[in-house]
């Protein structure tokens, strides 16, 4: 059904509310669900990467290495949270601090060997839980699902980049 731009601000047009309620409830239920298990994957694998190291290493292997300020801004979050979060993997082996190719005294963050290998097993682990998950999905399903729910984290992030709120992407202060 096409929409006006005045439906699209108003959201709880006609036949809307009982749906957005079931989804807004839905979303809620995956929150929780998702933090309960931290979709962390099967096996001994499981739990093993916390949600702000999987982006972190996942950004990392997608767009090369890059400073704490690139690394923040293409995730959405501040530098001082980018700085807390890498130390640990920093400490651990699994991301490497090197000198800016061109500037010297810039810093660089890189996925290590280690943090390669590491993340590689994580993905496995959690791609094995997705498949057992939806085993019973078509391809198509899997592929709708995965394109809605894209679109959404997309809602998400482009809505909180205008409102400057804490990107999805940022865990809850500890």
């Amino acid at each position: 059904m096409p929409t006006t731009p005045e439906m699209s601000m108003d959201m709880t047009t006609v036949g809307d509310t009982g749906l957005l309620d079931t989804l807004q409830h839905e979303v809620a239920v995956f929150a929780r669900r998702a933090e309960q298990t931290r979709l962390g994957g099967v096996g001994q694998v499981r739990n093993t990467m916390d949600r702000a190291a999987y982006l972190l290493l996942n950004r990392l292997d997608n767009e090369g290495p890059m400073g704490v300020k690139a690394l923040a801004a293409s995730m959405g979050i501040d530098s001082s949270t980018v700085t807390r979060q890498v130390a640990p993997l920093v400490d651990t082996g699994l991301v490497k601090r090197t000198s800016h190719p061109e500037d010297g005294r810039a810093v660089v963050l890189q996925l290590s060997p280690r943090g390669a290998a590491r993340l590689q097993e994580v993905r496995s682990s959690r791609r094995q839980l997705m498949a057992e998950l939806t085993r019973d999905w078509t391809p198509q399903e899997r592929e709708q699902f995965c394109a809605l729910l894209t679109r959404f984290n997309g809602a998400l992030s482009a809505r909180t980049a205008v409102q400057g709120a804490p990107s999805a992407e940022q865990p809850p202060a500890s």
